[in-house]
């Protein structure tokens, strides 16, 4: 595939390339089985976490981070009666790097071991990374974290390996439900938005999908949701913008005042020559 200058994978260098592929997570029909937090530890042999109570529901792992890279959040919400039997409603949703389209992550990486992989995805290579934790703070949505037994930064890769070899990401493989769809992102939101038109026309009014919009503050997600409720609820930025947006911005106003500073000392050093 070749693509316009507007494509962040073509930006990469990548000049020819398949079609970007990411993910598409319909929570509404997320039964919170966690297939997927454990086909992604088991695939990418990410260390145990989560085996201790935290209190949160049945919600063990609590957060995304450098040992858990899908996260199944589970929300209950209380309902009236005549919407649920026990006035409880549960929301669950199964979370992930977004793989923005505009990621901060790899503006502010100063070793280059974060990249973009012609399949559009961010990964992080693990010899490269040297802990410096800048992505760590870059990242809108709080996704990377630095793991304590190697000091290194990581996150989802879209399985990266399995990619390059034809095959779907280990979380969408194991997904009983399709809640976690993989494919080319144009595909996916299409479906996306057909899903949601028969969910409104099932009278579920408040169902949207997060981070499908390439006019968005991070240009689009490589991985994108559909939710039933505002983003808050589950804990996500109502309105995430890449945190780096101002960067070149800044680097224009320190060149123009480093330029200043030179001719001016230019010119100091003419007249006490003179």
């Amino acid at each position: 595939m070749v693509s316009g200058p507007a494509d962040p994978v073509a930006r990469a260098g990548h000049a020819e390339h398949p079609p970007r592929v990411g993910f598409f997570t319909d929570t509404s029909v997320c039964i919170g089985c966690k297939a997927c937090e454990v086909a992604c530890k088991t695939w990418n042999e990410v260390p145990e976490d989560g085996l201790v109570l935290s209190g949160m529901s049945y919600d063990n792992t609590v957060g995304l981070g450098a040992s858990t890279w899908r996260h199944v959040a589970f929300i209950e919400q209380p309902v009236s009666e005549a919407d649920s039997v026990d006035g409880v409603r549960w929301l669950m949703a199964s979370d992930v790097c977004k793989h923005c389209t505009e990621s901060a992550c790899l503006d502010v990486c100063p070793t280059g071991a974060l990249f973009r992989t012609e399949f559009g995805t961010v990964v992080v290579q693990d010899d490269v990374c040297n802990g410096c934790g800048y992505c760590v703070t870059a990242c809108p949505f709080g996704v990377i974290a630095r793991r304590e037994q190697d000091g290194g930064a990581h996150k989802c890769t879209l399985c990266y390996d399995r990619l390059s070899t034809g095959m779907e990401p280990a979380c969408a493989k194991a997904c009983p439900t399709d809640s976690i769809q993989f494919g080319p992102l144009d595909e996916l939101r299409e479906r996306a938005r057909l899903r949601v038109s028969d969910l409104h026309d099932a009278g579920q009014d408040k169902a949207r999908l997060y981070l499908d919009d390439p006019s968005d503050g991070i240009g689009g997600g490589g991985a994108f949701f559909l939710l039933l409720d505002e983003p808050e609820v589950y804990g996500l930025p109502p309105d995430p913008v890449v945190t780096t947006r101002d960067l070149p911005a800044m680097w224009r106003h320190v060149a123009v005042a480093a330029g200043g500073l030179f001719a001016a000392a230019v010119a100091l050093g003419m007249r006490r020559r003179a």
